[in-house]
């Protein structure tokens, strides 16, 4: 049996960032990564460039049965100290748009400068396949890959259950729950939807993409993005409808307005100022010409403007700032980039992510209930509470 003063299960962001705090604290830890290698979902993360953090990460973007819980690791390590960190390590970045920070090179820098901070007191083990994990007093054992690793201080870092290609599972919130910890049922998160019903028409406009205003959910967790929607082969896709997935719930609609930024009256403008023009080449003036076709002949316009009703514009126009789709579902975890739900945060401090329940345990990153928007917001969620749990940490 090999002794630690924590044993981290999970070597992807959360985990090998706990690592890299609690080694500056003087402890040993061991960190078992059942893949072949650490911090894989960094590597295929941002196109392979890694977008590591956003300038603007704050509780307001996240989810989370409690919307509180993420503002003390969020506020006690921000952007800004991650981005030091990488300016210490030489890693050239740039910002692209909306706030979201990536490498100039490769994603690998980032796991490499990870690595690196672990420093010798950390031991990070791959293909370590996880088989029990128990605790006896105060000492936590798992065994791994015909190994026993026991130490006083047990972090989950698996994550979710999103891209299973990767060997994603949902051990974390079984392994919760063998410690009697609620887990809030999980779902796939900034996933693309499907289309069924009427709205199967759409799927035919596959590879077409415009910026919308994309919005969904309802009461406390409606929410809106101004960002690309893409049509595909099985129904929507692209930034803003990732980013509403998160708010959607099966059976509800996607509202989309295609002109977000038209005035309200544009056709009623257009009629007057050009009555000989058609609703289809008004629209292909703005958007793509595939899609302009498909929404004027849904629309059911197909004359010249000066011959349509202003009340009948008015409603082609209400409809363009307001359409409605409703789902037949999502991809599933299978295209999800993240996990909403997992590991209660009412079980967990909000300070040092330990269990209120089991002392010693933590869980950190994907695992908790707390959920980013896309664009770099997941991974500060990561490393900021790698950071917590690496201070609350003791040495034995």
């Amino acid at each position: 049996m090999k002794h630690y003063d924590a044993i981290i299960l999970g070597g992807g962001a959360a985990g090998l960032m706990c690592a890299a705090q609690a080694s500056k604290r003087g402890l040993r830890v061991v960190v078992l990564e059942k893949a072949e290698k650490p911090g894989k979902k960094i590597l295929i993360s941002g196109g392979g460039r890694c977008n590591f953090t956003n300038m603007d990460a704050g509780p307001a973007n996240y989810l989370s049965e409690n919307p509180h819980f993420a503002k003390s690791a969020l506020s006690r390590y921000t952007p800004h100290d991650f981005i030091e960190l990488v300016d210490k390590h030489g890693i050239a970045w740039h910002e692209k748009t909306l706030g979201q920070l990536f490498c100039d090179g490769s994603a690998g820098q980032i796991v490499e400068m990870l690595l690196n901070e672990c420093g010798p007191s950390v031991e990070v083990l791959c293909d370590a396949y996880i088989g029990a994990v128990a605790k006896d007093g105060d000492t936590f054992a798992v065994s791994a890959s015909g190994e026993t690793f026991a130490a006083p201080q047990l972090v989950i870092a698996t994550g979710g259950p999103s891209i299973p290609k990767m060997g994603a599972t949902g051990f974390a919130y079984d392994l919760a729950r063998q410690f009697g910890l609620q887990v809030v049922e999980p779902r796939p998160a900034l996933v693309p939807l499907t289309l069924g019903g009427e709205d199967v028409l759409f799927r035919e406009l596959s590879g077409v993409s415009a910026p919308v205003r994309a919005s969904a959910g309802s009461k406390k967790r409606k929410s809106n993005f101004e960002e690309a929607a893409l049509f595909t082969h099985k129904g929507l896709s692209g930034p803003a409808i990732l980013q509403i997935s998160s708010y959607w719930r099966p059976g509800e609609e996607v509202r989309i307005a295609f002109l977000p930024h038209v005035e309200a009256n544009w056709l009623l403008e257009l009629k007057r100022g050009r009555p000989r023009a058609g609703l289809k080449s008004a629209l292909r003036e703005q958007l793509p010409d595939r899609l302009a076709d498909a929404l004027a002949e849904k629309l059911g316009i197909d004359t010249e403007l000066g011959n349509v009703s202003d009340k009948v514009l008015r409603g082609a126009s209400e409809r363009l700032a307001n359409w409605r789709f409703t789902p037949s579902g999502s991809e599933g975890f299978a295209k999800a980039e993240v996990t909403i739900g997992g590991i209660s945060t009412n079980e967990l401090s909000s300070k040092t992510m330990q269990s209120k329940t089991v002392p010693g345990l933590y869980a950190i990153g994907e695992a908790v209930d707390v959920t980013g928007w896309l664009g770099g917001y997941n991974f500060q969620w990561a490393w900021a509470s790698g950071v917590a749990c690496g201070d609350a940490m003791n040495p034995a």
